[in-house]
């Protein structure tokens, strides 16, 4: 990666000191990713070592469904990813409640930041109480056309509000170095797995990449629900 831990720190901190900040701060260029997250061209790729993918991040693992679920899917993602969005409009509540629900899949959400606003954005959530991480990855993928647009800061705070942030807490947290080298270390990780574009789904460690359609999803579960 051509961006260092201490330029990826500060790129979530210019939010805190406002639009003219931000844009000053364009200049520090973010590595690129293979565009390989368009719809149609996901496919499923060879498997990764399961044990390797499973051990949890620094920052703490955030997931849905049973612990001893048959099935675990891990979702790296980015908050300001049209593809992952997508997926989450499209496709992820048909997924949480015939398998994440039941019992049968383990859901594990790891965050991919794609620029200084992806990290804010996943920054706020891990600040956050934890049982307002998924209601806050649920509005950024919701509200991605609205909350994109304008004053990164601001759309950024209307949101963190309604998780209970105040404005002393929301600058706090974007001052947090532990959590956005937590963040940059989450990204390192997948990348050592393979990930090479958002959104990147491991089913049992077996890799699909893309915002595939909840059929394609269901093939690969009920598959190794049957296994």
């Amino acid at each position: 990666m051509n961006l260092t831990r201490r330029n990826f720190i500060l790129g979530a901190a210019v939010l805190v000191l406002g639009a003219g900040a931000f844009g000053a701060y364009q200049s520090l260029k973010w590595p690129q990713l293979k565009q390989r997250a368009a719809i149609g061209e996901a496919q499923a790729q060879s498997k990764v070592d399961t044990a390797e993918l499973l051990k949890p991040p620094t920052l703490g693992e955030r997931s849905l469904g049973a612990a001893d679920a048959k099935v675990t899917i891990v979702e790296y993602a980015s908050s300001t990813c049209p593809h992952c969005a997508k997926f989450y409009v499209d496709n992820f509540e048909a997924l949480k409640k015939d398998y994440i629900d039941t019992g049968k899949v383990r859901f594990i959400f790891r965050e991919f930041p794609l620029n200084d606003v992806d990290l804010a954005a996943f920054m706020l959530a891990r600040c956050a109480p934890e049982d307002k991480y998924f209601p806050l990855i649920h509005i950024y993928f919701e509200q991605q056309q609205t909350w994109t647009k304008g004053n990164p800061r601001d759309e950024l705070f209307k949101i963190a509000k309604l998780a209970g942030f105040t404005q002393e807490s929301f600058d706090v947290c974007l001052k947090d170095e532990k959590i956005a080298k937590g963040l940059l270390e989450n990204r390192d990780q997948a990348e050592k797995l393979g990930v090479e574009s958002t959104p990147t789904f491991f089913i049992n460690g077996e890799i699909l990449r893309g915002a595939e359609s909840i059929e394609e999803f269901r093939k690969l579960i009920d598959a190794a629900l049957a296994a």
